[in-house]
């Protein structure tokens, strides 16, 4: 099993628990074909860089998890069929990233603590 990260954006025309409904979806699907999702960050409303569908901003939401190469397809082809996904991006993350990823994750719980 790799380990993947995924940022995908959501239309801000949305509500908060609209928006929470499709990540826990998206999340679903995932756990449902045996992957490990260890993390989840909501970055919020945000402003785009340039209009997409019409719309200058939307929810960020970035999910860490590990899952088989054959994941990845069927979890991208969900993206791609719900309408409420503007774009999104899947990376691979080697060794380094990994490491890195993990470091932040520590210090962004850290800070939520204090």
């Amino acid at each position: 099993m790799n380990q993947y990260e995924t940022v995908f954006i959501l239309t801000p025309v949305l509500s908060e628990d609209q928006m929470k409904e499709a990540v826990e979806k998206f999340k679903g699907t995932l756990t449902a074909a045996g992957a490990d999702v260890f993390s989840e960050e909501n970055w919020g409303l945000r402003k785009l860089a340039y209009p997409i569908q019409k719309k200058t901003t939307g929810f960020y939401v970035m999910l860490e998890y590990k899952a088989a190469p054959e994941v990845i397809k069927n979890f991208e082809l969900q993206l791609r069929r719900d309408e409420r996904v503007i774009r999104f991006l899947t990376v691979k993350n080697e060794k380094y990233a990994a490491q890195y990823a993990e470091k932040r994750r520590n210090k962004f719980a850290k800070k939520e603590e204090a």
